[in-house]
């Protein structure tokens, strides 16, 4: 194993890493507090995200020596950052996340329910996918409208990291992002400067396990982890070439978000992003060995952990409108790609166009939010099309 090793293996690693972190972090940290974390709450879980992220990222690639690049859940951050917070606070949010973990791991010992969530038609759930991330999506531009000063130079950053490569807009924008807070926002004098420290100082929840919140914010997050984040990462490996038992890869990413989730961190899955980066050959001429780009990520996310506190002390420093902003744009290629998908059957527009609709009004019927009636209607549209609509002549 250890003649494996290789030095572009390894750069890559570490650039997945920087990319992976630098992109979304701020996504999981405005979805934490728009469900009601305080300060500690969001670091204790940005802190254990990263170590599950890291435990994942080396397990997989281990046992499969394949560069099964694990990522946490973005979509499902975006999601939970655009949801109202739930009437028991971060708790009820803590049984939510615990409720999907859960799901997760059912999926990795039950292929039924990976064929279930397969079998939704793509349109629908790249239209929950883009319903989920429309509201972030607007943050720049509402920010832009607020607090222009901060805004533009992230702005103008992201621009121009993603003319020189993609891969470069966001780490470009947090270190824009970085400059403002230096420059701009004054840390408050006094006992508040000890909050700023590199270990964060872990805040315990005692979970909630409500009805409403299986439905409202479990179930939908389960959606877009699974539809959004694994699938998706699975399809890379496969492109590339790499052999896949979905399952038991499912279940350890399951069992370590089951684990992580009661101190409040989002789900952990297969990355596409990250892994595509490092199932290519800039990752190392023989594919056999590009396995080790992925364990050195996963170390990497685990060092990247116990930086939690201090990213999260810094980003409370910043406003609300810049912090959405940055992971507005994180999202944004997410949002094109998801649009792109929903609508690209011209014979059944109107079933995906109305899960994005519900997904991304906000709405609430029964105390269940949007997401889960955008997926029940469009799939309800989408069926009676189906079967309505007269087949095309062989």
């Amino acid at each position: 194993m250890l003649r494996d090793i290789s030095l572009p293996a390894i750069s890559m690693g570490l650039l997945a890493a920087f990319v992976g972190f630098s992109a979304s972090f701020s996504i999981v940290l405005a979805g934490l507090t728009s469900m009601g974390a305080s300060d500690a709450q969001a670091a204790t879980g940005l802190f254990f995200a990263s170590i599950g992220m890291g435990i994942c990222g080396v397990w997989l690639p281990v046992v499969t020596r394949i560069p099964a690049a694990v990522a946490w859940s973005t979509p499902g951050a975006a999601f939970l950052a655009a949801t109202a917070a739930l009437p028991g606070g971060f708790a009820e949010a803590t049984g939510a996340l615990i409720y999907c973990a859960a799901l997760i791991v059912l999926t990795g010992f039950i292929p039924a329910l990976g064929k279930i969530v397969a079998g939704i038609p793509k349109p629908i759930a790249n239209g929950l996918l883009a319903g989920v991330l429309l509201k972030l999506c607007l943050a720049p531009a509402l920010a832009l409208g607020t607090v222009p000063v901060l805004v533009l130079p992230v702005l103008v950053a992201w621009l121009v990291g993603l003319s020189w490569n993609r891969l470069a807009a966001m780490p470009f924008a947090v270190i824009a992002f970085v400059i403002v807070l230096l420059f701009t926002i004054h840390a408050p004098e006094g006992p508040a400067q000890a909050n700023i420290t590199w270990l964060p100082a872990f805040a315990p929840v005692t979970p909630v396990f409500t009805i409403s919140s299986f439905f409202s914010i479990a179930l939908p997050l389960y959606l877009v982890t699974m539809a959004g984040q694994n699938i998706p990462g699975f399809a890379v490996l496969e492109l590339n070439g790499y052999p896949v038992d979905r399952q038991p890869l499912i279940r350890k990413t399951g069992l370590v978000s089951l684990l992580a989730a009661p101190f409040g961190s989002v789900p952990v899955n297969m990355s596409a992003i990250t892994a595509a980066m490092m199932a290519g050959e800039d990752a190392g001429r023989d594919p056999a060995t590009r396995y080790w780009a992925a364990i050195t990520c996963g170390l990497a996310f685990i060092v990247i952990a116990f930086a939690a506190a201090l990213v999260t002390s810094l980003a409370s420093l910043a406003p609300i409108a810049l912090i959405t902003a940055v992971a507005g744009l994180a999202l944004i290629p997410a949002l094109i790609g998801s649009v792109s998908g929903a609508f690209s059957d011209s014979a059944q527009l109107e079933a995906p166009a109305l899960t994005f609709l519900i997904a991304a009004s906000g709405m609430t019927l029964f105390g269940v939010s949007g997401a889960f009636w955008g997926v029940v209607v469009g799939a309800l549209v989408w069926m009676s099309k189906t079967l309505t609509q007269p087949k095309a002549d062989p």
